[in-house]
């Protein structure tokens, strides 16, 4: 046992913890938890806890269902919206097979080998990403209802603003897990809200950002409402984005940083890359039928291509200090596995580079108000769930960056809810049910 253990099962003891939850995500990016005495701690450690990986979607069959979690040590978090005697803990795990290989399905065993291909070129990646999200009542029963929790708009304040005091809590009940919001705001929607972290390393962002949905859902439960990360939970009002904000540095260089006003050769072929790849992987950024429904309004982008600091093209160059220097994908929403799709967006990046992509001339216009004549020519973003399902079953790009086996179980499930959608006697309230009670 290494002395990181060690100091955790001696934090266990002197801080009257009693459970000790671990979770995972599911090839969804849905988080699932195992929870344990504080006494079982050490057999964890050593030897993993297993769990039935057959009733998990997509992980395996009946016949070899077998897998065991190992916790990271680096991830404990106190969960305080538990009581303060006989304290639960949360640790993310590390997915394993009885030998010991790793699982190919865990999301953090792939993120993991994108930042290492990353570290190999001598790059290092950060992430932060900006989530938004929605709060509605409840009905009587505590069932969610489609009755936003306000009428406020963009950065309005209290008393139109209803929510104030639940991101306050949310913010501060993250704190409390030593994860750092960086602000917080009512967003467009009516009962929409936002909260951007700061940038970190990239597997503690996607970490991160799983417990803040889990957060999220917690505080808007105690207050009795019910918070949704669907893609578009409204017709006709904003939907919920995930900005990933991502910067690249080489040694002390920011690489995104200008260079005599202009994007460095690395950064260039980096987000060309992504511009090139962007079809390939949408399905994993946008996986839902709902998420299709966003694009196009209310900032959400539809054409592929870049900007600096224009909000309508799918990649912008937000203006900022050099140190603070990014590229901001704004496609992606807060339904996708966020391992998985961070791992994409850096193989992406990097594709560019090692390809020397070169980047296209950027769109500065506003893309939602501009004629057919200047922008028939754009590449757009598939349509709908069945186009981005076509381009991702048809990539040559995808197996080399996805386990094989679980790229073949993810592609499988989407087919196959393409086709309930498509077959259904009425798509939009079989994806109401479907979605809103669980996203």
């Amino acid at each position: 046992m290494d002395s990181t253990q060690q100091e955790i099962l001696q934090f266990v003891t002197e801080n009257d913890v009693k459970f000790i939850r671990l979770a995972f995500c599911d090839l969804f990016g849905r988080l699932k938890n195992i929870s344990i005495m504080a006494e079982e701690l050490p057999r964890a450690f050593a030897d993993g806890i297993s769990f039935d990986a057959s009733a998990v979607r997509g992980f395996l069959q009946v016949e070899e269902s077998d897998l065991f979690l190992f916790p990271d040590p680096s991830t404990l978090s106190i969960l305080p919206w538990r009581p303060q005697q006989g304290r639960v803990v949360r640790m993310f795990c590390d997915i394993r097979h009885p030998d010991g290989h790793p699982f190919p399905g865990d999301g953090r065993a792939i993120l993991r080998q994108a930042m290492q291909r990353c570290q190999a070129l001598g790059f290092r990646c950060q992430i932060g990403p900006e989530c938004e999200f929605y709060l509605f009542e409840t009905d009587s029963q505590g069932y969610p209802t489609q009755h936003p929790h306000d009428n406020a708009g963009y950065l309005d304040v209290a008393p139109m603003d209803k929510g104030e005091n639940v991101r306050r809590e949310i913010c501060l009940t993250l704190e409390q897990m030593g994860i750092r919001p960086e602000s917080s705001h009512h967003e467009q929607g009516p009962g929409q809200h936002e909260v951007d972290f700061r940038y970190s390393d990239v597997l503690l962002a996607a970490d991160q950002l799983i417990t803040f949905k889990s957060v999220v859902r917690n505080v808007a439960a105690r207050n009795g409402l019910h918070a949704s990360f669907l893609p578009k939970p409204l017709q006709n009002q904003s939907g919920n984005g995930l900005h990933i904000n991502l910067s690249l540095s080489q040694g002390a260089d920011n690489l995104f940083a200008p260079v005599d006003g202009a994007l460095s050769p690395v950064a260039s072929s980096f987000i060309a890359g992504v511009l090139a790849k962007m079809p390939e992987m949408t399905l994993f950024f946008n996986p839902l039928l709902n998420s299709y429904r966003r694009f196009g309004a209310f900032e959400a982008p539809r054409y592929i291509t870049w900007s600096p600091q224009n909000r309508s093209p799918l990649i912008r160059i937000p203006a900022a200090q050099p140190h603070h220097a990014r590229m901001e994908l704004r496609s992606a929403d807060p339904a996708c596995n966020p391992y998985w799709a961070f791992a994409l967006l850096i193989h992406a990046g990097l594709y560019g580079v090692e390809h020397a992509l070169t980047l296209p001339a950027p769109s500065n216009l506003n893309l939602y108000q501009a004629s057919s004549a200047q922008i028939d020519a754009l590449p757009t973003l598939p349509g709908t769930l069945e186009q981005a399902l076509i381009q991702a079953e048809q990539s040559t790009w995808l197996p080399t960056c996805l386990p094989a086996v679980a790229l073949e179980h993810f592609l499988s499930y989407k087919r196959e809810e393409w086709q309930r959608f498509s077959s259904h006697e009425q798509p939009e309230a079989y994806e109401y049910e479907r979605y809103f009670p669980f996203i």
